[in-house]
């Protein structure tokens, strides 16, 4: 059984054990994931709190009924956020929007669960509501790999790995991401 440091089982560990029958680990693998991700879900979904909730929950049940399809030594991380990053990327085509909304459909409310983007240093409420407008604002492609390495805090090849595109894409997805992003956050200053 493959353990952290920590002593506790490896995200890898529990999904193994799932695999072999052991429903249980799902339970810690939620527990686990099921915040951060929301919370990932929330930004990719440009903040529809209920919409990030529903997609957390389909989330987890695609992945138990995908279970057998992870396969060791892949990141588990990894492999439930491709889950949830096709989920978004499914609702948006079905949806058929250009991926933007105004501030108005924003679901402000729930901003206390936004965390700051590190290169922006932001120190205001107001600084992070144009945060999340110019985010808002940017081509879902780079949005996903910008809210997943700043947010989520993955390492590039993780996030390669999660949406199946070379780590070099998402080096420029980012780079490019970010240039746009200061760019709308100079237009609304």
């Amino acid at each position: 059984m493959h353990r952290s440091k920590s002593g506790l089982q490896t995200d890898e560990a529990l999904a193994q054990g799932i695999q072999q029958g052991c429903i249980p680990h799902l339970a810690l693998l939620v527990e686990r994931h099921y915040s951060p991700l929301k919370g990932y879900l929330y930004r990719m979904t440009n903040g529809n709190l209920l919409l990030s909730e529903d997609m957390a929950q389909e989330t987890f049940l695609r992945a138990l009924g995908n279970i057998h399809q992870y396969q060791y030594p892949r990141p588990f991380k990894a492999w439930l956020y491709a889950i949830a990053t096709n989920l978004v990327r499914q609702h948006f085509e079905q949806a058929d929007t250009r991926h933007t909304i105004t501030a108005s459909e924003m679901d402000w409310h729930n901003l206390r669960d936004i965390e700051p983007l590190p290169e922006t240093q932001l120190t205001t409420h107001e600084e992070t509501q144009q945060v999340i407008q110019a985010l808002a604002k940017l081509p879902l492609h780079q949005r996903e790999v910008i809210l997943l390495r700043y947010y989520e805090e993955m390492p590039l090849a993780e996030i390669a790995e999660s949406l199946k595109i070379p780590e070099g894409t998402v080096k420029s997805r980012l780079s490019i991401g970010l240039r746009r992003l200061r760019e709308l956050m100079e237009e609304s200053a």
